[in-house]
């Protein structure tokens, strides 16, 4: 197993990789579309906005290189900025195109009376098939931390894996492929869930 970090310059790589290493497994960080040719899993942890995480992708040449790989239908792994940009667009950047793998748009929360932007601290994901694949060992309805202002809107339902809700928003706390799992929380961050979570994508 090869496990690798796309490195765009802003990503929360030390909290991923320390994550992984916690799990037995020393990933290697990618920059550039060379440092993915032995790679077997691919992970893009993603803090910033998401028309600066685009540009740098691009500088790097890095965008063709996870189309190519999403593509060639292998494992990839989104966490929060990473899971945002699979998506056509986001509101957070007018005009900027997001990868386009998964059709959707990602929506800001709208302003309501108590509710605190961003979405901040620990909050409970309901899976829609707990307890199978990547939830295995997870439980009903496990608690993941969060930190985001914006979230995906997949046009197809049947892609969303998981559905939190905050104040009166429900929203797709993950998305999931065959080959693909991408998430608005961060495993990371998660403690002992967010830890299995990962070993369940990796599957170890």
């Amino acid at each position: 197993m090869n496990v690798s970090l796309i490195d765009y310059g802003a990503g929360n790589l030390r909290s991923v990789a320390n994550a992984l290493c916690e799990l037995g497994v020393q990933p290697t960080l990618a920059a550039s579309p060379e440092n993915l040719v032995d790679t077997t899993h691919l992970v893009l942890p993603g803090v910033g906005s998401f028309g600066d995480c685009m540009m740098q992708l691009a500088s790097r040449g890095l965008l063709t290189a996870i189309r190519d790989w999403l593509d060639a239908g292998k494992p990839y792994l989104g966490i929060c900025l990473g899971y945002q940009i699979l998506f056509d667009s986001s509101e957070e950047s007018p005009g900027v195109p997001g990868l386009g793998m998964v059709p959707g748009t990602v929506r800001r929360f709208l302003p309501s009376p108590g509710l605190k932007i961003p979405h901040m601290g620990w909050n409970s994901a309901v899976p829609r098939n707990p307890d199978t694949g990547i939830w295995s060992g997870l439980g009903l309805q496990p608690y993941f931390y969060y930190v985001h202002s914006y979230f995906p809107v997949p046009d197809d339902p049947s892609v969303i894996a998981a559905q939190t809700c905050y104040g009166d928003h429900s929203f797709a706390a993950a998305i999931e492929l065959p080959n693909l799992f991408a998430c608005q929380f961060h495993p990371e961050k998660s403690q002992d869930t967010g830890l299995r979570l990962i070993r369940n994508f990796l599957g170890i």
